[in-house]
């Protein structure tokens, strides 16, 4: 019998056969960018979640493998050549305002989302937030892509990205944050720092990288 760790092993290796991430696979094969995530594959009460056979298929049929290829890959057979840098999904700040992108815990789901190569490797959830604008200067600039973190611990000091109730999508740096009050400094000086009651915060995410 197929064990679900083996049916995703085999999605993994496909990706890898054809040089992509299991983001950049998902795309190729018309599906949702963040359908193959990691995240995906379980539940949130940590059930297993399998892959539909109208995915498989699709994405059988985007790198053009049969279906004795992907059995050989589910018995851990036809690996790819060389290891690929990890797909992670991208996204525009002004889009990311928008619903449908976020669940809400702030994790990315839904369509519309790009996918950037990152070689470091990058931690489950991740994904990429692209600057546009000059709003936040001198620290970051128009163009530049921010490596995202939600779940993780933030402390003072972090470099974070907040989405209010509202639908505002902003990168600040956290000054305090309780029950009563979350304190944000603005990475330019010439925008006003914010305070924002709890009730008015959907998430806080960590910044973990910048290109630059």
């Amino acid at each position: 019998m197929l064990s679900h760790d083996q049916v995703w092993a085999a999605i993994d290796r496909l990706a890898e056969r054809n040089e992509l991430s299991a983001s950049g696979l998902a795309k190729r094969a018309g599906l949702d960018s963040t359908a193959f995530n990691k995240s995906k594959r379980r539940s949130a009460d940590g059930r297993p979640r399998w892959p539909s056979t109208e995915s498989l298929a699709k994405i059988m049929q985007a790198t053009g493998a049969s279906l004795d290829d992907f059995v050989a890959m589910l018995t851990g057979g036809a690996s790819a050549a060389r290891p690929v840098s990890d797909g992670i999904p991208l996204l525009g700040f002004a889009q990311a305002g928008a619903g449908g992108y976020f669940d809400d815990a702030g994790f990315p789901v839904g369509h519309g989302w790009d996918v950037v190569e990152f070689p470091a490797g990058a931690p489950e959830g991740a994904y990429a937030l692209k600057v546009q604008g000059d709003s936040m200067l001198p620290l970051y600039r128009d163009g530049d892509v921010l490596i995202v973190q939600p779940g993780a611990t933030v402390r003072r000091g972090d470099r974070v990205v907040v989405k209010t109730t509202g639908g505002e999508v902003m990168a600040k740096i956290l000054a305090r944050r309780n029950t009563r009050v979350i304190e944000l400094t603005s990475v330019n000086p010439d925008h006003a720092d914010r305070s924002l009651a709890p009730g008015e915060v959907e998430w806080v995410a960590r910044i973990l990288w910048a290109s630059q």
